[in-house]
């Protein structure tokens, strides 16, 4: 009987799934599944022990989906991804796969990891491997002289034009095969990896994240304009959880979002369209990690702004990762970050800025520090969003763009509900007093247990942009 082998990464579903759906294309094919974790390359990638508790748990799910569709999913664990190329290989002889599917990652060493397994079972297996984890495959967006795009806004503009081209339809979850008998569940041993509890804002398996699709598309997309930057209110979908590790596809997300707003590529200025232009974001950066893989190596798009001499300042930096840098709205954040593994979209940007462009702290230190807490860890987003704060992306905010973390928070915590969440200390604050509540104490001959901002905006404002000045002459600053 032929033998076919599902290989599954960072797409933990049966739903929409394109290379489970091809390997059960054939009715009389046995279809098997695999899951490798790779603990040390994990390491090395500073994974969060949240997101690494997330996939364990949908694994687990998975591997019941699977088993009451006649898939047994076995689970395996090695070192690195070398070793679980030489494992994989062994496995699929010993299981007499003939055909091996899988779906595309885009990581340099993902991609060399898979293109060194192809070369090694060339000849005894098939593969077959599928674009699958975004809308439109890296490389099929391009200029007219067939290159990368380096700015958003013209890329958008070709994606949707090709996007409204392709077949973008969700594919049905596998039929159960025919089998003698129930499928064994083999035993999923924990992962040698910390592992952190995640809590409810985020529950297990993939009906849980369509359901949340659902309803988001159904009920909040369309305030999505007026909600999305204010941290206090939930009006963002919460979905990057589930799309970084595969549980929902973006497909579904286009496809649920046009079923609820028909008009949304008409209607350029409602907020479906809103939340369709952050997923076309996340397909840039994407697309970008293809075309210049040295973005995976922690290189800034901009060759210049390798030269800005950062400051080596722990104790900031430490600061900074506690939530106790005396600036309200960012200690909030950050405090979010490491008690849920989550922070709302504006929150990063205005923390990013503040540790790059106040602190004069390496932009690389966030996006590691951010990686580490995430429980939406993804190399291309983190990588693509820190850049962009950092003025050291493509198509990223200038470098004379410097956020004012005061009147960040004013603008979009301006009673400080969301600040009086996270930073209890801050409580008796009045709404007045809140972003700046050191200034407030005084006044009121109070005295507050909470930090004295660790800088001076204004003055640091002139540092970065001295910095900054400085590196694009390609001279290092005095002093």
């Amino acid at each position: 009987m032929t033998t076919h082998l599902v290989w599954f990464r960072n797409d933990l579903r049966i739903t929409d799934n394109r290379a489970l759906h091809a390997a059960c294309e054939d009715l009389h094919a046995k279809v098997i599944a695999l899951f490798i974790a790779t603990p040390k390359q994990w390491q090395q990638h500073v994974m969060a022990p949240r997101q690494a508790a997330f996939i364990y748990q949908h694994v687990q799910a998975l591997q019941a989906s699977l088993a009451e569709r006649g898939i047994p999913l076995f689970y395996h664990q090695c070192d690195d991804f070398a070793a679980s190329n030489a494992w994989l290989k062994e496995f699929c002889a010993e299981q007499k796969v003939s055909a091996l599917f899988y779906n595309r990652q885009y990581e340099i060493n993902e991609r060399e990891r898979d293109a060194a397994l192809e070369k090694l079972i060339s000849g005894e297996i098939t593969c077959r491997s599928f674009d699958d984890s975004l809308l439109l495959p890296p490389g099929s967006v391009t200029t007219g002289e067939g290159s990368m795009y380096k700015v958003y806004t013209p890329f958008r503009r070709a994606f949707l034009e090709r996007l409204t081209e392709s077949d973008s339809r969700s594919l049905p979850a596998p039929q159960a095969r025919d089998i003698d008998g129930e499928v064994k569940l083999h035993a999923l041993t924990p992962f040698d990896h910390p592992q952190q509890e995640i809590g409810d804002d985020f529950p297990i398996g993939e009906e849980a994240a369509r359901d949340r699709l659902r309803r988001f598309c159904r009920e909040q997309v369309q305030d999505y304009l007026e909600q999305r930057d204010l941290p206090a209110i939930d009006g963002t979908s919460s979905l990057s959880p589930y799309l970084a590790i595969g549980v929902l596809s973006p497909r579904q997300c286009f496809n649920r979002l046009r079923t609820e707003c028909p008009d949304v590529l008409e209607r350029r200025d409602g907020g479906a369209f809103g939340w369709l232009n952050e997923l076309v974001w996340r397909e840039f950066y994407r697309h970008l990690l293809v075309a210049w893989p040295m973005l995976c190596k922690h290189r800034p798009f901009i060759d210049w702004t390798d030269n800005v001499r950062w400051r080596h300042a722990p104790e900031d930096l430490q600061a900074w990762k506690e939530g106790k840098t005396g600036y309200p709205i960012v200690d909030a954040a950050m405090r979010q970050l490491n008690a849920t593994g989550w922070m709302h979209n504006r929150l990063r940007m205005i923390v990013a800025s503040f540790l790059v462009k106040d602190l004069l702290i390496d932009w690389r230190e966030g996006e590691r520090y951010f990686m580490s807490q995430l429980l939406d860890g993804d190399l291309a987003a983190n990588n693509g969003g820190w850049q962009w704060g950092a003025s050291t992306g493509t198509d990223a905010a200038p470098y004379f763009r410097i956020f004012n973390p005061t009147t960040q928070g004013e603008r979009f915590d301006k009673a400080g509900r969301f600040i009086k969440a996270w930073v209890p200390e801050l409580t008796d604050v009045p709404e007045k007093g809140i972003h700046q509540p050191h200034q407030w104490a005084e006044k009121a001959q109070r005295v507050l247990d909470y930090p004295q901002p660790v800088i001076d905006h204004s003055t640091a404002r002139k540092d970065t942009l001295a910095a900054f000045e400085a590196a694009k002459r390609g001279n290092q600053p005095q002093g």
